[in-house]
């Protein structure tokens, strides 16, 4: 059965509302880490690789937000800490000193983590009926995997 935020019980909000911290976690370092390459890149792909970090980090920035507010619709408290962010991510920080193909590399496993994150917030949303999260869930992991397969263009 479809289930609007304030039909779920109390511990099917929580649970989805920790997956859904995960997911903005893990978004949150990633956007830092994308406008920390769009920063740094250099190369001879230095201006289609400027832009799409910029693309990245500009979506990721909002994306952030959009997950965070269904936290907040499903009645819990949104992680807002860098520090907790960081240790709940399963994506790291990176200095920004490397190659760009080692810049693409390591955004492209970030973007690939995301979709897989998403995913399973999408279906454990799913089988508490919470089809709104679900489909915040996939609309967030189609885009990711569209950001890895650019990504993964470059590296071809």
């Amino acid at each position: 059965m479809t289930q609007t935020a304030i039909d779920l019980t109390t511990d099917s909000r929580a649970a989805i509302a920790d997956a859904l911290n995960q997911s903005v976690a893990e978004t949150a370092v990633t956007t830092m880490l994308a406008q920390n390459f769009h920063w740094n890149v250099t190369g001879m792909a230095f201006g289609p690789l400027h832009d799409l970090f910029q693309k990245i980090y500009e979506d990721h920035f909002v994306a952030q937000d959009d997950l965070a507010e269904r936290v907040k619709a499903l009645d819990a408290h949104a992680e807002g800490t860098l520090a907790g962010m960081l240790k709940r991510s399963k994506i790291n920080e990176h200095e920004g000193d490397a190659t760009d193909k080692e810049m693409i590399k390591i955004m492209l496993d970030a973007q690939e983590t995301l979709a897989s994150t998403l995913a399973g917030a999408g279906e454990l949303a799913a089988g508490h009926g919470d089809t709104l999260t679900e489909d915040l869930c996939i609309s967030r992991g189609q885009t990711h995997e569209k950001f890895a397969w650019f990504l993964r263009a470059h590296l071809r």
